[in-house]
């Protein structure tokens, strides 16, 4: 069933919903570490792909958690939202932007 287009969000929109994401352990939300890798908004649904730090990230089910409650919260009810955790490529920290960079005190070249 498609989605009516006056309901559709769009890319920054759900971006901006995800920034209310914190990963608890380091208190940066989730798009600003990179840990988003891709948002797909079509008529049917949308496709959020993302990773953790590490395959054992101990607040993964947490942040899972945080997720579908903020697009719950931010999004309309009858727009399906997939999110597919993956692992490919590894997250290392320089997918992070600048400003959480800044955070922790990190340079651009480290």
């Amino acid at each position: 069933m498609a989605i009516p287009s006056a309901s559709v969000p769009d890319v920054e929109s759900v971006r901006a919903i995800l920034r209310q994401v914190i990963d608890p352990e380091v208190g940066v939300n989730i798009v600003d570490l990179g840990l988003v890798y891709r948002i797909d908004v079509s008529a049917e649904q949308v496709l959020i792909e993302m990773t953790m730090t590490s395959p054992a990230c101990p607040m993964g089910d947490m942040i899972m958690d945080d997720i579908n409650a903020a697009v719950e919260a931010g999004l309309p009810e009858d727009i399906p939202v997939v999110v597919q955790l993956v692992w490919e490529p590894p997250w290392n920290p320089g997918m992070m932007n600048e400003a959480a960079r800044e955070h922790f005190g990190w340079q651009r070249d480290q």
